[in-house]
């Protein structure tokens, strides 16, 4: 008695090229951003970005939040960090300072929709497409 298989050719073929695909995205996804010298995205509310060389500036940005006062970012000295904001539990000054080799690589002050992030070349943890 001949055993008939529910799998086919065409299904192995369709199967290899979903993981040749996978394989690719993944490897695209964590390389797209090598190269060049770290850099600080600050976002705020209504789509605002403002883009800084990490390790050359000296900056204090106010980002005017939803809360409808401004959250203060400082990058100094390859750092970045949260240095005053208008939310009641303060986790993003909590964070602390992060830098081109933190593990932990982005700040977000969630109450104000505030988020900043330190991206690029020497960038360890960088988020993924899902959460970003």
């Amino acid at each position: 008695m001949k055993i008939k298989s529910p799998v086919k050719i065409p299904d192995i073929m369709i199967i290899l090229l979903f993981v040749a695909l996978t394989v690719y995205a993944g490897f695209y996804v964590y390389t797209a951003r090598a190269g060049g010298a770290p850099m600080v995205v600050i976002q705020g509310p209504g789509n605002r970005s403002w883009v800084f060389p990490l390790e050359s500036s000296e900056e204090t940005v106010r980002v005017r939040g939803i809360l409808g006062d401004d959250t203060v970012v400082r990058i100094s000295g390859g750092e970045v960090w949260a240095e005053s904001s208008p939310c009641d539990n303060q986790t993003c000054i909590g964070m602390g300072r992060v830098n081109a080799n933190s593990w932990w690589p982005w700040v977000a002050c969630l109450p104000n929709n505030v988020f900043f992030m330190v991206e690029g070349a020497d960038a360890s943890g960088e988020i993924d497409g899902a959460a970003w």
